[in-house]
């Protein structure tokens, strides 16, 4: 197989190959290997290409055989394996335990090659730390790949792996989505495990999946991660059937909302919103029934949410530090983070209640969607921005307050799902006038992934963006 063969299939395409005998995970392996060596020194995307990839992928099967697949720095972890957080605290820590993200993942016949690039701790919406250095946009590499899978996101749309793992804890893997052309699917809380020691983190608002270019790869994606483990908190609502078995089923007719107007502090560019009005339009020639909707939610509010979360985490970071024998100073941490852990050292006891917060938001937003089907949502307010600047934990002059209150308004349509639970994803569905893709995020019911399946595949069979290709590709000649 040829390298630019190997980068125009997605997963199950490689998997097809794999099973018919075509190809061997070994092969494969080699040809991410030398994807990696052809892009990454120019959007700096992978920190870690692993050593013995080739010699794992002899042992590779499951549902994929021994796809490659890439493992966000943040997270989910692979016992051995370094584990640094985008962080210099973290320099060089390797993790003790396997996720059971990863156990699944190699159950199913995805083959971690390395790992990619995230803000130190997963904090930021731009991909860049004093550590691994700026991760660049292959649409255009003087733009951010979004945060914080941003090294997964760029790493799969220039072609290195056909998928990765993310994280999302307000919209970490959506945004990255949205920016770099790619499927990002946020599932319902509950519905792939963060065990053995992760279950239902940062009250509940966190999870990890992955981003990958197809809806089937989504779909096959979530029969390999998708159920319960012991230890878990409660057992989500488990599918009828197998989600790649979604893909052909009717959709049937739906009540669909529509956000044409701001839901934070962040005006929603022209482009965004035509590309909304568009699939809307769409939506209802295909049969489901459209009305508007406002904003769902108090921005102010989402805010105390991340101060709130902000603040409880002063004790496990000390301890993580004592664990090492190191320090927690501004030498260790960015700018922000250090400002974080100061601020949350003060506010030992006196944090607000996050779980009324929570609660409050939750109650007026179920109010504000009910009888609804599925909500279309920008997934970003605006196509890829440069970087730096303050959403950057490196260059950030702001206090805690305002660095919050900033991401609250970026992740205006994205996080205020990880607050209730529900499944949302970005798919790749527009462009802008200078060619940078711009997403458009469909949310479901809680627990309800089977929809967006179905309504995922018919937006990629109506607006197709498999043709579409960025600046920075391992298939170019």
């Amino acid at each position: 197989m040829k390298l630019s063969e190997y980068v125009a299939h997605d997963a199950i395409g490689l998997a097809t190959l794999l099973s018919a005998g075509e190809v061997t995970a070994v092969e494969l392996a080699q040809l991410a290997r030398q994807a990696h060596d052809r892009v990454n020194p120019r959007i700096n995307a992978v920190i870690e290409f692993y050593d013995d990839a080739e010699i794992i992928a002899r042992c590779a099967e499951g549902a994929f055989g021994g796809v490659p697949f890439l493992r966000k720095d943040y997270g989910a972890t692979e016992a051995g394996r370094l584990q640094e957080m985008g962080s210099r605290l973290f320099a060089g820590s390797r993790s003790d335990l396997d996720s059971y993200f990863f156990r699944r993942a190699r159950k199913g016949g995805l083959l971690s090659v390395g790992r990619t690039t995230t803000p130190e701790f997963a904090v930021a919406g731009m991909t860049e730390s004093l550590l691994c250095g700026t991760t660049g946009n292959p649409w255009n590499t003087d733009c951010s790949a979004g945060g914080s899978s941003g090294g997964a996101a760029a790493a799969v749309a220039a072609g290195i792996t056909p998928i990765a793992h993310g994280g999302d804890g307000g919209g970490s893997i959506r945004a990255p989505a949205s920016w770099c052309g790619l499927v990002g699917l946020n599932p319902s809380r509950g519905r792939v495990s963060g065990g053995p020691n992760q279950q239902d983190p940062s009250f509940g608002l966190s999870r990890e999946f992955v981003l990958c270019r197809t809806a089937r790869d989504m779909a096959a994606a979530l029969d390999v991660f998708a159920g319960p483990h012991p230890g878990d908190p409660f057992i989500i609502v488990q599918p009828n059937r197998r989600y790649t078995e979604e893909l052909s089923q009717p959709t049937g007719k739906l009540s669909v909302g529509v956000a044409r107007t701001k839901w934070g502090d962040v005006d929603l560019g022209p482009e965004v919103l035509e590309a909304v009005e568009s699939i809307a339009t769409l939506l209802e020639e295909m049969g489901h029934t459209v009305r508007d909707i406002e904003a769902p939610y108090k921005s102010d509010d989402y805010c105390k949410i991340l101060l709130g979360i902000a603040a409880s985490g002063a004790t496990s970071l000390e301890a993580a530090a004592r664990a090492m024998d190191r320090s927690i100073n501004a030498e260790t941490l960015e700018p922000i983070n250090f400002k974080i852990h100061e601020y949350s050292v003060a506010s030992r006891g006196r944090g607000v209640d996050v779980h009324e917060v929570l609660r409050s938001v939750r109650f007026c937003v179920g109010e504000a969607i009910q009888g609804l089907d599925i909500l279309l949502t920008p997934t970003m307010p605006h196509v890829a921005t440069p970087h730096g600047g303050v959403y950057s934990t490196i260059h950030s002059t702001l206090s805690v307050e305002e660095f919050m209150k900033a991401d609250a308004a970026r992740y205006q349509y994205t996080g205020i799902f990880n607050v209730t639970g529900q499944p949302s994803v970005s798919l790749p569905l527009a462009q802008s006038a200078c060619g940078l893709p711009i997403g458009i995020q469909i949310v479901g019911r809680f627990g309800d992934e089977a929809t967006l399946v179905r309504i995922a595949r018919d937006l990629e069979e109506a607006r197709p963006w498999k043709h579409r290709r960025p600046k920075i590709w391992a298939g170019n000649n």
